[in-house]
């Protein structure tokens, strides 16, 4: 009989709740652990929080690093933060306990580019511990970039790369929502993107990847752009109320530069009331491919999917920092 995988559950937000429910599930893996630092949830059993009608005896605690010491779970699912500086200490923390890292901190995907010393620091620390350290998620993980890089394997040349992804913000968590300015009004949306407080966390990272994969050289340009998704009737969601004339989301693209030359376009369009949320893919090569996702991918049923799949994939990853790049396909039955 195959042992099963422990598991601990380090964030206990929507999308860490997404993680551990689905984890649950899994015959394979075991839940040892649970930790956030919401002082509504100490105590309380990790079924009871979820909401699965049965209990799992396993308790929410504050304190990680004497969980990790107790529990010794062989991954932690990390679920905490978007930014990498900020979720820097629970990383290393993890690692010093000897666990792999499966995390949803969207700049740690692709971390090189952005943050080069920081990268090494984790790097170094997980080999040293013998663990791989792992970020991923529907976008930046999946759309954007892994499932990409697996269309260029069909082609013989590429000279251009555009990638499109409209997403519902509607039908998405509440922390979404409020991440992308719905509800704001053009002028506060503004302010606090020229503060750089809002918009998806990604872009640049999924473009950084593509443009490994096809070796672009390092002297490279990026480009950003960030613009409000104006609503242009009212909008009512669970958890924001929009008026004609407010932002409903955000409309950010990310692209790549050689020369001049745009050889790779990132384009997202997140807010709520989108009419027709779909993924699509072009590939400007040899063969020329097109794909669509007509229905686009559900960010938070998939970024729960992508995470946990790779759960049974880490002991054989090499150890240090890894990416979705060193991960192979995986199928779960």
């Amino acid at each position: 009989m195959t042992e099963r995988i422990r598991i601990l559950q380090y964030g206990l937000g929507p999308i860490g709740c997404a993680l551990a429910r689905l984890a649950a599930q899994r015959p394979g893996l075991e839940i040892v652990g649970a930790v956030d630092i919401a002082p509504g949830l100490q105590g309380k059993d990790l079924g009871e929080v979820l909401e699965l009608g049965r209990g799992l005896g396993v308790r929410v605690v504050a304190d990680a690093a004497s969980t990790l010491r107790q529990a010794r779970p062989d991954v932690v699912l990390h679920a905490t933060g978007s930014h990498l500086p900020a979720v820097k200490d629970q990383l290393l923390g993890i690692v010093a306990a000897g666990a792999h890292v499966v995390s949803t901190c969207e700049e740690l995907s692709y971390p090189v580019y952005r943050y080069p010393e920081l990268s090494r620091e984790l790097d170094r620390a997980a080999q040293e511990k013998g663990v791989a350290l792992l970020g991923t998620g529907v976008n930046p993980g999946f759309v954007m970039d892994k499932l990409v890089a697996t269309l260029l394997t069909a082609c013989t040349k590429v000279g251009r790369v555009e990638v499109g992804r409209v997403v519902d913000a509607a039908g998405r968590r509440g922390p979404l929502q409020r991440k992308v300015g719905a509800g704001m009004s053009v002028a506060e949306f503004q302010a606090l993107a020229d503060a750089n407080k809002i918009g998806h966390v990604g872009l640049p990272e999924s473009a950084h990847m593509l443009a490994d994969v096809l070796r672009l050289p390092a002297d490279r340009k990026l480009v950003e752009e960030l613009k409000p998704k104006v609503a242009d009737k009212e909008i009512r969601t669970k958890f924001v109320h929009v008026l004609p004339g407010q932002v409903a989301g955000v409309d950010q693209m990310a692209a790549v530069l050689v020369d001049g030359k745009e050889i790779i376009h990132l384009h997202l369009e997140m807010y709520v009331g989108a009419p027709q949320p779909v993924d699509r893919v072009l590939i400007e090569g040899t063969p020329r491919l097109e794909m669509a996702i007509t229905t686009g991918v559900h960010g938070d049923v998939a970024t729960a999917a992508v995470s946990v799949n790779c759960v049974p994939l880490m002991s054989a990853l090499k150890p240090g920092l890894r990416t979705m790049l060193d991960v192979p396909v995986r199928i779960t039955p």
